[in-house]
């Protein structure tokens, strides 16, 4: 047994199935103890807009833009970031990311690990489609 885990993204399944861009959940591949770690990638027009959007009973997130620039929706406030920025997001505070830009936009999730179904609330209609 080792005290590391090595993984690429190509050795850890894309949650996300039909819908455009990647979702790669790293935690369990990584068999992380207290990090969680998901890697997204968001084509043009992909996110919550139009859609849900959700928060955590108790636990913060941290958001980082690779690459790309990325809209969030902070509950009633709208931020656009770019590469290079980290955004934290308090339990709580409902959220959702928006790509308008042509360009895909890479960013990593960091939290605690736990169950994400457990402290996980989604949020119906929470950012219009033509807001």
């Amino acid at each position: 047994m080792t005290d590391y885990t090595i993984r690429t993204l190509d050795e850890v399944n894309d949650v996300l199935g039909d819908y455009p861009g990647e979702m790669r959940m790293m935690t369990g591949a990584l068999d992380s103890e207290q990090v969680a770690f998901t890697h997204r990638r968001l084509p043009q027009h992909t996110g919550g807009k139009g859609s849900y959007g959700h928060r955590h009973k108790t636990q913060e997130e941290i958001y980082f833009v690779i690459s790309g620039r990325l809209q969030f929706k902070l509950e009633d406030e709208v931020v656009e970031v770019g590469p290079g920025t980290a955004v934290r997001v308090a339990p709580g505070v409902t959220r959702s990311v928006w790509n308008d830009e042509p360009e895909d936009v890479y960013l990593v999730i960091v939290s605690v690990k736990g169950d994400p179904r457990a402290d996980h609330e989604a949020i119906a209609d929470f950012w219009p489609a033509d807001a």
